[in-house]
């Protein structure tokens, strides 16, 4: 699945070979000043990591079929200027913070635009073809989460179409704090 945006931008799903410039990008996106709220894992956890994990990953996200898809935003060169991974969730399971999925759904994660890139509908082209796949796959909607203090999040994620829903989930990493569901439904 390719896409392009109103730029000089690529949007399209990593191939398996690819996995060296999924394992950059990610460590670029954790070196963001909110990273500590926007991902699970940290930059020294990622770093740490085997080459095998990303391999594993990239290799997963190319898989026909998988549950779970990475896509980026890719310049004319070549950079990769931004990512975004779409999961599949299925009814009656549980999600990654133990919460019961109610039916089938995509669940965005991993957002990701490097700062030269933000403020071009990068956000939104990535969620745009992670919602086709999804929706392609009989998702219902899309979801995700996001801090409550990522103001600059919640207003690109409000931007490419999503709302919040009024789920509040307790941070992973701070049960004090609360990240807030975002939501796209499309038509039955």
């Amino acid at each position: 699945m390719t896409a392009s945006t109103d730029g000089d931008y690529l949007i399209r799903a990593i191939r398996a070979d690819e996995w060296a410039a999924v394992k950059r990008l990610r460590l670029v996106a954790l070196r963001d000043p909110l990273a500590d709220i926007a991902f699970l894992e940290s930059y020294d956890d990622a770093l740490g990591r085997p080459d095998s994990f990303y391999q594993e990953r990239a290799a997963r996200s190319a898989a026909e079929p998988s549950d779970a898809r990475q896509f980026i935003a890719e310049t004319a060169d070549g950079e990769w200027a931004g990512t975004a991974t779409m999961l599949i969730e299925e009814a009656g399971t549980m999600d990654w913070a133990g919460f019961p999925v109610e039916r089938r759904q995509g669940h965005v994660v991993g957002v990701f635009v490097r700062p030269e890139h933000r403020g071009v509908g990068l956000v939104k082209a990535l969620f745009d073809a992670g919602a086709q796949w999804a929706r392609d796959r009989g998702a219902e909607r899309v979801r995700l989460l996001v801090h409550g203090e990522n103001p600059r999040a919640q207003g690109a994620y409000r931007k490419a179409g999503f709302v919040p829903s009024g789920v509040l989930v307790p941070f992973f990493k701070d049960e004090a704090e609360t990240e807030v569901e975002f939501v796209l439904e499309w038509p039955a």
